[in-house]
């Protein structure tokens, strides 16, 4: 298997207690404030998601204008103590193209998670690591299987870092240990349990506890993405169903906008 570099964040500078300088971070989404001037949902490394005030981005002669760009690695300065802060300036971390076709509506779909899950000021450094490592891989064009399973690899590290994920090496309701061997489904009201006999999407028990074993990692994006990697195409599947399910269930039960966009063109591609 290929080696996936790790990304290397710099650190910000906090002046005071209302002005962050060179904040590593990412442009999730942004909207419309003014005439001339945009919101900017940013997911950064020691603030978590912050709203910035980017005034005058939407002029042409804007510095904002060429740089706020999604899936693209920058360093954030802001100041302010309201819930919306002002964008000081914004600097391009460079280092990667952006992501296109399916890999840039993957891109989109993590982002969409993000604004989902992720609460306001609530900072999760080893979910912006892992993140950095998702859009490097979706940026360096890397094969669909690959790609995939750096997404479900985000996807389990989110739903954990947000306090989602039940314990994975354990039925959640019993606490009975898993048998290597039998079957278990992961669903959104119950957590992890013996699988039925109508459930078309499960996982053995050895697999649910590889991942939990790689989860507790120090390096946690490296080994959940190794287990992954490694999981039979029909595992993978499965997986992809059932964390699916899960983020459906917690992201509030309506449809991601990319992730139709995604089943869509998944459809699209099997005709």
């Amino acid at each position: 298997m290929r080696e996936w570099p790790a990304v290397v964040c710099p650190k910000s500078i906090v002046i005071g207690m209302k002005r962050v300088v060179h904040e590593p971070g990412y442009v999730l989404h942004h909207y419309d404030w003014s005439e001339s001037s945009l919101i900017v949902e940013a997911f950064t490394r020691a603030h978590g998601r912050v709203a910035l005030v980017a005034k005058g981005a939407k002029r042409p002669s804007s510095n904002f204008r060429p740089v706020l760009l999604p899936l693209q690695p920058l360093l954030l300065s802001w100041g302010g103590d309201g819930e919306i802060r002002t964008l000081k300036a914004a600097e391009w971390g460079g280092g990667q193209v952006m992501p296109r076709g399916d890999a840039l509506l993957s891109g989109f779909y993590a982002n969409e998670l993000l604004l989902r899950l992720l609460a306001r000021e609530d900072a999760h450094p080893r979910l912006f690591d892992a993140y950095a490592a998702l859009v490097h891989a979706l940026a360096a064009g890397d094969a669909e299987p690959l790609a995939a399973a750096a997404l479900r690899a985000f996807e389990l590290l989110l739903l954990r870092e947000t306090g989602h994920l039940p314990a994975l090496d354990a039925q959640t309701l019993t606490l009975a240990p898993l048998q290597a061997s039998e079957p278990y489904r992961l669903v959104a009201e119950g957590g992890l349990r013996a699988a039925h006999a109508d459930d078309a999407a499960w996982l053995p028990g050895q697999s649910w506890r590889r991942l939990a074993a790689s989860l507790a990692d120090e390096a946690p994006w490296t080994a959940t993405l190794t287990v992954v990697v490694g999981l039979p195409g029909e595992q993978r599947g499965s997986l992809r169903r059932q964390l699916g399910e899960l983020l459906h269930y917690h992201g509030g039960g309506a449809t991601l906008r990319t992730r139709q966009l995604l089943q869509d063109a998944q459809r699209l591609m099997a005709t």
